[in-house]
């Protein structure tokens, strides 16, 4: 066990586990605390987090306080701003200064807003804003799904226009469809099922063999869920209900401990699969199975190349 190395290189800083805490919340009093609180679990455990989104204290610069708590408790850490895909690049730039970001998440979720009675209805322009955003940026942009998954398509189109850095963030975790068609209505729970889970979005990123980084995030709960994450070939995973709920729940204490839990968990799956690293892992044999492989084949991904990546 002693010589499974689970540190990865992730823009430019070291981390101890390929892992971010994903983006929650921020703009209250109660959210400027979690931030604080996961803030100090991320130096802790040298992992990567981001915040929620900051449209709120761009609006409210007196909220601001609720953010920039995260890069107050650690100054060192990989830290991750977050803005809206419909936002411009004046709303980039004052969200990466707000935290003094590493990064910066720009999120995608064109079917919570339709589905939210007062949500965004027109998205045009969406890619030449984040175009000038990645050409004007001072940080790495990341493009972030919320639980509906990108597809190959989405990818190429994104990377034209010069993000290299994808938070799949598929089917499978938080569903905000679900959430927000409980308030409105306006769906009557047809869309409940929308989007591309969360392992299959993933392997249509890692087939097409591009310069990319990937955060595989989505349902991802458990250490076997991770390293499955990591065989299928992520660079990093995210994580946010999880988290969240045990801290809220629980407290912080119990929230380290269920991460260091994990971390021993996650050790033995790499034992027990003979890899010591992150790269070896993904060198291991894989089966896929159901419904995922049917996917596989209809979409044409060349199994074998994608296999030996």
């Amino acid at each position: 066990m002693e010589d499974i190395n689970l540190g990865v290189d992730f823009l430019g800083k070291r981390l101890r586990l390929p892992m971010v805490i994903n983006a929650i919340t921020g703009g209250t009093d109660q959210a400027g605390r979690i931030n604080q609180i996961l803030s100090s679990i991320a130096a802790r455990y040298e992992i990567a987090m981001a915040v929620g989104s900051q449209a709120i204290a761009i609006e409210d610069p007196g909220l601001r306080y609720t953010f920039s708590i995260v890069r107050e408790v650690n100054p060192d850490g990989l830290i991750f701003a977050n803005i809206s895909a419909g936002s411009g690049i004046s709303e980039a730039l004052e969200a990466i200064d707000m935290i003094n970001a590493d990064a910066l998440q720009i999120h995608f979720n064109i079917p919570q807003e339709l589905a939210m009675p007062e949500g965004e209805r027109s998205f045009q322009g969406i890619l030449p804003r984040i175009q000038k955003i990645t050409e004007n940026c001072p940080v790495p942009v990341i493009a972030k799904e919320v639980g509906f998954g990108f597809s190959r398509e989405s990818i190429c189109r994104l990377y034209e226009a010069g993000v290299s850095i994808y938070d799949i963030g598929g089917k499978g975790g938080t569903n905000f469809v679900s959430i927000e068609d409980q308030r409105s209505g306006k769906f009557i729970g047809e869309l409940d099922q929308w989007g591309i889970p969360t392992a299959v979005s993933l392997i249509e990123a890692v087939s097409m063999d591009m310069p990319i980084q990937i955060i595989a995030s989505g349902g991802i709960r458990t250490a076997p869920d991770a390293a499955k994450a990591y065989a299928l070939g992520a660079d990093m995973v995210g994580m946010a209900a999880p988290f969240l709920r045990t801290l809220l729940n629980h407290g912080s204490e119990e929230l380290e401990r269920k991460i260091e839990e994990m971390i021993y968990r996650l050790k033995a799956v790499f034992l027990m699969t003979g890899s010591r690293n992150l790269e070896q892992i993904k060198k291991q044999p894989l089966i896929i199975l159901n419904e995922t492989a049917q996917w596989i084949e209809a979409r044409g991904i060349n199994k074998l190349r994608w296999s030996k990546r």
